[in-house]
């Protein structure tokens, strides 16, 4: 009860900074993966303030990762972006990395986009795919939820509704998807062979290090979610070249386009 205090505690400070700053009020958020950040450039009226400024938020070290919230206009909506996440592995606790969810919600939003770059299982995804995530499989070992009682329905974690606009929207757009399951390990390792043999047997198509956490408290305070994967690389095994993120960051630069082709269609027909 007492860690609920402080928690709230320092939500309402992040509030305070953040609201100072804007006259919007959010009702659509975006978390932007790995080099996927950059779309927030095209927002109107856009307020941009760095993750270190915000008090009690968490900052991220990790390259292609900006570090920014940034509340605008897009698409005729009002969307609070984080350009760049914090990860599990950088040594953050989950309450920690799940920190700028409870914020945004906080600020107003009522529907969450999710990004990330994610490696194949499902050996007909492909780099440069972009995968409509249709469930999720926790293996990172904790639970953004754990030492609370929030016992959090997660049959239908990434609203069927958003996926059917995603699918529409891609159409719309001319930009070709595919669905598939995530599977979130901790990291900073890459997965070994097996692992992703394992991750195949258990039902899942990509591969990735995030994401799962923040939809876990999307969902629990009431927030519809649409995650979006990004393929960037083949699995640990499937293919004989070892794995890097400077390969990440190069995908995603070349898929950027497309991606945003794709999210301002999304963001228009939510």
């Amino acid at each position: 009860m007492e860690e609920t205090k402080q928690t709230d505690g320092k939500i309402l400070k992040a509030l305070k900074k953040i609201k100072a700053g804007i006259g919007l009020v959010p009702d659509l958020g975006m978390i932007l993966g790995s080099g996927l950040g950059e779309l927030v450039d095209e927002f109107e009226d856009a307020f941009s303030i760095s993750f270190g400024d915000i008090p009690n938020f968490p900052v991220s070290s990790v390259k292609g990762h900006r570090g920014e919230l940034v509340i605008g206009r897009f698409r005729s909506k009002t969307v609070a972006a984080l350009s760049g996440r914090v990860h599990y592995y950088e040594g953050y606790s989950m309450q920690e990395v799940t920190f700028p969810v409870r914020v945004m919600a906080g600020l107003g939003i009522k529907k969450l986009i999710v990004t990330n770059a994610g490696g194949a299982v499902n050996e007909s995804f492909a780099p440069g795919d972009i995968i409509i995530l249709e469930d999720h499989i926790n293996m990172m070992g904790s639970n953004p939820l754990r030492g609370s009682s929030s016992f959090t329905d997660m049959t239908s974690a990434y609203d069927p509704s958003m996926v059917r606009i995603a699918e529409e929207s891609a159409g719309k757009a001319g930009v070709a998807v595919k669905k598939g399951v995530y599977l979130a390990m901790s990291g900073p390792s890459y997965e070994t062979p097996h692992e992703i043999k394992m991750a195949r047997l258990v039902g899942a198509d990509i591969v990735g290090m995030s994401t799962v956490p923040e939809v876990i408290v999307a969902n629990m305070l009431g927030v519809k979610v649409l995650g979006l994967s990004v393929i960037t690389n083949m699995g640990a095994g499937i293919l004989k070249t070892p794995l890097n993120h400077e390969e990440v960051i190069e995908v995603t630069r070349k898929i950027s386009v497309k991606f945003r082709s794709l999210v301002r269609e999304i963001a228009a027909n939510l």
